[in-house]
């Protein structure tokens, strides 16, 4: 977990257990051994079962602490701590690891409580929990694009908080990688002489992901596909687009490089 997502949830962790832990004293639970037997069913009040998760929670004892944050929701489904043992749960889960069973607590959460104060953060969870499962471009991209609608909904129902911020700046990075698989596909089908398919590839990078750093590549291998398809004037015309969004940038040159050889009055293969 990187330092700036761990401080941002941990915002989330800290309000969620103030208001439930002041003036409780705690009550340890199993002494300071762990095992499954802190989490078998065995009837506790809720106070002393809370207390013991947020104990395991605060030793780095992660998937126990989920464990017994679950057993608060079981045994008090009704009583407040059962609504923020939820959250709990999920955070637990997600530090540990654990991002399915995080998504699971925090849609769970959400489920039953959509219009609470800490809905922002159960969202946050959710997207955060698909960001950090992204696989490299050359792997299926489906988490990829669930991470996108995550945070995007975080961005879109709460724009003005904290976790909305954080959650642009990884949208930055996941349309970014987005934009790299179309590219290594487009890259792909060049390589195999399927023109075409390259460039519905290319294309979908300068219409759907233009603000990353794969538009000005995307807009090259555009005037070169097209070239290649003895669309010269269309080559041109995506030049002319990537020399006046990327003066001096490196596809330019390139692009002007080409023009230069295989522009209107030549043609490739002319």
């Amino acid at each position: 977990m990187t330092t700036s997502i761990r401080k941002i949830a941990s915002i989330g962790v800290l309000t969620a257990t103030a208001a439930l832990l002041s003036g409780c004293s705690t009550l340890g639970i199993g002494g300071g051994n762990s095992g499954p037997s802190e989490t078998a069913y065995v009837a506790r009040d809720v106070e002393s079962l809370y207390t013991a998760a947020k104990e395991r929670l605060d030793r780095g004892d992660l998937y126990l602490a989920a464990g017994l944050f679950d057993e608060v929701e079981r045994q008090h489904p009704y009583s407040p701590w059962a609504r923020r043992a939820q959250l709990m749960s999920a955070f637990a889960y997600y530090a540990s690891g654990e991002y399915n069973a995080a998504i699971q607590s925090a849609n769970r959460f959400l489920s039953i409580h959509p219009g609470n104060r800490d809905a922002p953060y159960a969202y946050y969870l959710i997207g955060i929990s698909y960001y950090e499962q992204i696989s490299d471009v050359e792997r299926d991209q489906a988490i990829t694009r669930q991470a996108q609608r995550a945070l995007n909904e975080v961005v879109r129902r709460y724009p003005r908080s904290a976790y909305a911020d954080d959650a642009r700046l990884k949208l930055d990075l996941v349309n970014d990688h987005l934009a790299g698989k179309e590219m290594e596909i487009g890259r792909f089908y060049e390589r195999s002489g399927n023109w075409l398919a390259a460039q519905l590839r290319f294309q979908n990078v300068i219409e759907d992901y233009e603000t990353t750093s794969h538009a000005p590549e995307a807009l090259f291998r555009l005037t070169e596909t097209s070239l290649a398809l003895g669309l010269p004037i269309e080559a041109q015309r995506y030049a002319a687009v990537l020399g006046a969004n990327y003066p001096g940038n490196r596809w330019y040159e390139r692009a002007y490089d080409l023009i230069d050889e295989y522009g209107p009055e030549v043609g490739l293969g002319g």
